[in-house]
């Protein structure tokens, strides 16, 4: 069964974004292998190793994204009333105030506020209704967030 990903239109777009860069580093990595292939005996060429191991990341990113986007499953924007893949949500702890939006583990970037459904706080999220609170367990113990706003 081939696994499908839920991901954001913005997600998708990122995506297709990130495979037609790839595309245009394959001229640029076959060109520097060929320059590497000219420094001589390949066998102790650092040149020809580097350039041949780049080459293997890229194409192993683009079949990677190729493959995402062939079974990818937009997810519309989310529900405005519970927690749910695509929603955008605000909670509160103490003073401190967050903002989350709920997308699949392939665009996850918790640093850009993007928190998956499977992480252990997309997990305690989803379903809850605002004014319902969460309890996210982490390193440094439980953490209780109210939610505030679902958009």
């Amino acid at each position: 069964m081939k696994k499908t990903y839920q991901i954001t239109i913005d997600g998708k777009n990122e995506l297709e974004k990130e495979l037609e860069g790839l595309k245009g580093r394959r001229l640029e990595v076959a060109a520097k292998i060929a320059e590497a292939r000219d420094f001589g005996d390949l066998s102790e060429n650092a040149e020809y190793d580097v350039a041949r191991e780049e080459q293997g990341v890229v194409e192993t990113r683009i079949a990677e994204i190729e493959d995402i986007l062939l079974n990818a499953n937009i997810i519309k924007a989310g529900s405005k009333t519970k927690v749910d893949l695509g929603s955008t949500v605000d909670l509160k702890t103490g003073k401190k105030q967050v903002s989350y939006t709920i997308v699949g583990p392939v665009e996850a970037d918790p640093l850009e506020g993007r928190i998956s459904n499977e992480s252990p706080i997309g997990v305690a999220l989803f379903g809850k209704k605002v004014g319902d609170k969460a309890v996210i367990r982490t390193v440094k113990g439980e953490i209780e967030y109210e939610i505030t706003k679902i958009y």
